[in-house]
């Protein structure tokens, strides 16, 4: 269970960053001042150090990680 929850993790970011593009890709809604394509990148660069950090918890958890 523990990999298959750190291999949505994995892909998780990418398809956040790369695969909704396509639907985020326009001007308005403004979110805190930026244009909604803008605070998608944001909230991107917010998002994947929390799943790296939740990846790292899980290894070492189950004794992958010295």
């Amino acid at each position: 269970m523990k990999k298959f929850i750190i291999a949505i993790l994995i892909v998780l970011p990418f398809v956040f960053m790369l695969g909704a593009i396509p639907f985020v890709n326009r001007i308005h809604p403004i979110i805190l001042g930026l244009p909604f394509f803008h605070f998608w990148l944001f909230l991107g660069m917010l998002i994947i150090p929390v799943c790296t950090f939740i990846i790292y918890q899980l290894q070492k958890s189950e004794g992958s990680i010295e």
